[in-house]
């Protein structure tokens, strides 16, 4: 996370152990994570965030909230080819996976692991191989 829908929104980069609330901000309707000492400051995640919800995660349904299921889940990114639709997404450990923007404002969930950081491309230098003949 940050989604699109976040840009008038200030944000900073979630941190191992980060306790999150699912919230919504002021002035978009938009879902996201919060801490719960600033309200305001979205928490972004990178794909591959595991989060551990300190209950069943809920969903905002049409008239009440529904259940997903499962309280482990893994940030990862969806529907990459439509641009004006939201991408954050919780994949849980029972393979549903729900958009941020559809979660239940107030869960409380704790940042279990970041994604690994991308190896860094490292540039080879030249090795140069001298062949000798070998007599019999």
């Amino acid at each position: 996370m940050c989604d699109y829908s976040l840009h008038t929104v200030s944000s900073r980069d979630a941190e191992i152990s980060d306790v999150l609330v699912s919230c919504r901000f002021p002035g978009t309707e938009t879902r996201g994570f919060c801490s719960k000492e600033d309200p305001l400051t979205a928490v972004c995640l990178r794909p591959g965030t595991e989060l551990a919800f300190e209950d069943d995660v809920r969903i905002k349904g049409l008239f009440f909230r529904r259940k997903v299921g499962a309280q482990l889940a893994r940030f990862r990114k969806v529907d990459t080819n439509k641009p004006t639709e939201h991408h954050d997404a919780l994949e849980f450990a029972n393979g549903r996976i729900v958009k941020v923007t559809d979660l239940a404002t107030g869960q409380r969930a704790r940042v279990l692991q970041l994604p690994a950081e991308p190896a860094t491309k490292r540039t080879a230098a030249p090795v140069t191989i001298e062949l000798r003949a070998t007599q019999p």
